[in-house]
C-alpha cells in the first residue's frame, strides 16, 4: 500500500509540474503573440553631421521582425541593415562607415544611389539626337556612376511615412541641366520601404525637360553573414540570367552578348563565389575578379515584369538575400578593388572579398550599344523601376 501511495503522489506532483509549465508556456505565448500583435512599424531621425554647409541626417526603419535599416539622407545610403540569422543573432550586413566623413571621402560607393547614369559610359561621350555629350573622366578613360559628383554626393531632400504595416523613406533631389555634363533638368525621386516581410522596395522615379538618359541604382556591398567579418566566397550566388555582356580591358561592354554557358560566369545554378574566380578567365583577369552584367532571363528586352534576378545564401548563419527587379540586368561585383585601407561600420579592414555588389540596372555604356535596351527619357516620360532586397533565413539542410 505505501509503495502504490508513494506512485500516486509521484504521479500526482508530476501531473501538477506539468501543468504549471503548459500554462506557463501558453502565457508566454500568449505575451508574445499579444506583444507582436501590438508592434507598429516605426520611423526615428537623428543627425549624422553636416557637408558643404547641409545637415546630413540618418533615418532608421525598424518593422515587427528584427529588421532595422538606416538610411542616409547623403547619396540615399544604406548605411547598415541589420537582420536576424537562423538562430535570431541580428548583424548588420551591409558595409559602410560610422561616419560622414569617410563617405564623403573615400567611399567605393557604399550602399548609395548611384546616377544619373549607374556603371560605365566610354571614354565619357554619347550622342543623343545628334548632339554628342561629354561627360567627366572620373574611372580613365571612362564616366563611372555619374562623375565626379554624381547622385551619390548630394544630401537628398527626406520624407518619412508609415502605413499599418510599413515604414518608408521618400527621397528627392533634382539635378540641373548640364550637371556633369548631362542633358534637361532631371527630377528624380526614389522611395525606400521596409515591409513585414523582411523586404526593402525601392521605387525609383525621374522626369525631365530635355531628352537625356538615366540609369538609377543602389549600390550597396553585401557580406550575409556579417559586415567585417568574413569574404563572402563561400556565399552561393544563383543568377537568373543565361547570358552577360562580356568587357574590353576598361570594363566597357564590347557590345556582344554571349552565354554564360561553359564559363566560369555561370550561375545559373547556384555556385559559391570563390569556386571559380582565379581560374585564370580572361573576363576575370580584367575584372580581377565578377565586375560584369548579367542579361538577366527575360522574353524581350522590353519587359519589365518584376522577376527573380538572383540569390545569395550564407551557409553559416543561414541569411538568404532575394533580389527581385523590373531592370533588363544585373551588375555582379565581387569587392575586388577593396584592399585593406577602408575601415568599416564594426571597426575591421575591408579587404579584397570582404563584399559583394548586386546593381540592378540598364547595362553599361548603353547609349553607345544600338543592340542594348534604351536608357534614353524624354519630355512627358517617366524613369520608373523597381527593385526588392528580401531577406529570409534557411534551416540547417
Amino acid at each position: 500500500m505505501r509503495t502504490s501511495l508513494s506512485k500516486r503522489r509521484l504521479f500526482i506532483v508530476a501531473a501538477v509540474s506539468v501543468a504549471v509549465v503548459a500554462a506557463t508556456a501558453t502565457a508566454a505565448l500568449a505575451a508574445v503573440s499579444a506583444t507582436a500583435a501590438g508592434c507598429s512599424p516605426s520611423i526615428s531621425k537623428a543627425p549624422f553631421g553636416s557637408t558643404g554647409g547641409q545637415a546630413v541626417d540618418r533615418y532608421t526603419l525598424r518593422n515587427c521582425k528584427d529588421m532595422e535599416v538606416k538610411i542616409l539622407t547623403y547619396g540615399g545610403i544604406l548605411q547598415e541593415i541589420n537582420v536576424p540569422d537562423r538562430k535570431n543573432k541580428v548583424a548588420n550586413v551591409a558595409l559602410g562607415f560610422d561616419n560622414l566623413e569617410d563617405y564623403v571621402t573615400k567611399s567605393p560607393y557604399f550602399g548609395c544611389i548611384t546616377g544619373r547614369y549607374a556603371n560605365r559610359i566610354a571614354l565619357g561621350q554619347f550622342t543623343l539626337d545628334g548632339v554628342t555629350y561629354q561627360l567627366p573622366i572620373n574611372n580613365p578613360p571612362n564616366s563611372l556612376h555619374g562623375g565626379f559628383v554624381g547622385f551619390d554626393k548630394h544630401v537628398w531632400a527626406a520624407t518619412p511615412f508609415t502605413t499599418s504595416k510599413t515604414v518608408g523613406l521618400v527621397l528627392e533631389f533634382t539635378s540641373p541641366d548640364g550637371d556633369q555634363g548631362y542633358p534637361g533638368t532631371l527630377t528624380t525621386k526614389v522611395t525606400y520601404t521596409l515591409t513585414q516581410q523582411n523586404e526593402i522596395v525601392m521605387d525609383y522615379e525621374a522626369t525631365t525637360d530635355a531628352p537625356t538618359i538615366v540609369n538609377l541604382t543602389n549600390h550597396a556591398y553585401w557580406n550575409l553573414q556579417g559586415e567585417g567579418t568574413s569574404d563572402i566566397y563561400d556565399h552561393v550566388l544563383e543568377l537568373n540570367a543565361p547570358s552577360y555582356t562580356p568587357v574590353d580591358p576598361t570594363l566597357i561592354p564590347t557590345g556582344a552578348i554571349d552565354p554564360v554557358a561553359g564559363t566560369p560566369l555561370d550561375f545559373t545554378k547556384p555556385t559559391a563565389i570563390g569556386d571559380r574566380i582565379r581560374n585564370g578567365d580572361e573576363q576575370l583577369v580584367i575584372g580581377r575578379g565578377y565586375d560584369h552584367n548579367w542579361v538577366l532571363n527575360r522574353p524581350s528586352p522590353t519587359d519589365t515584369k518584376l522577376i527573380l534576378a538572383a540569390r545569395v545564401k550564407e551557409p553559416d548563419s543561414g541569411r538568404v538575400l532575394s533580389i527581385y527587379t523590373t531592370e533588363p540586368g544585373i551588375q555582379f561585383y565581387s569587392g575586388n578593388f577593396l584592399d585593406g585601407t577602408l575601415v568599416g561600420t564594426s571597426g575591421h579592414m575591408y579587404r579584397q572579398g570582404d563584399g559583394f555588389a548586386l546593381e540592378t540596372q540598364h547595362y553599361p555604356d548603353s547609349p553607345n550599344h544600338s543592340n542594348f535596351p534604351s536608357t534614353v527619357l524624354r519630355p512627358g516620360e517617366t524613369y520608373k523601376t523597381q527593385t526588392i532586397y528580401q531577406l529570409s533565413t534557411k534551416k540547417n539542410s
